[in-house]
């Protein structure tokens, strides 16, 4: 509890890193956990697959090592802005095609 993982919804394309808020364990050994975005107000059942509770072993790709902060706030700004795409290839093209050797 309370170490941040990077996890993988089932027919989802963006891994998630999440704190994990509770662990499950099964009566067969099977572990089971529950996660939760630091800035937000509730847990991340909302986030997965339909009729999925808690997220196992095999949804976990590994665990977060260190930070850089607000750096997740870009792939929002992105989703949120599709145009702005465009202008960001179109700028580092720029930069691409003006760059010369020297």
């Amino acid at each position: 509890v309370g170490e941040v993982v990077v996890f993988k919804i089932k027919d989802r394309d963006i891994p998630i890193v999440h704190r994990v808020l509770k662990v499950h364990e099964k009566p067969d050994g099977k572990i089971e956990l529950l996660t939760k975005g630091d800035n937000n107000r509730v847990d991340d059942r909302g986030l997965y697959a339909p009729g999925q509770q808690f997220i196992g072993r095999e949804d976990i790709l590994g665990r977060a090592v260190g930070t850089l902060r607000y750096v997740g706030m870009v792939t929002i700004i992105l989703n949120d802005y599709p145009a702005l795409k465009y202008v960001l290839v179109a700028v580092m093209g720029l930069f691409v095609l003006t760059e010369g050797d020297q």
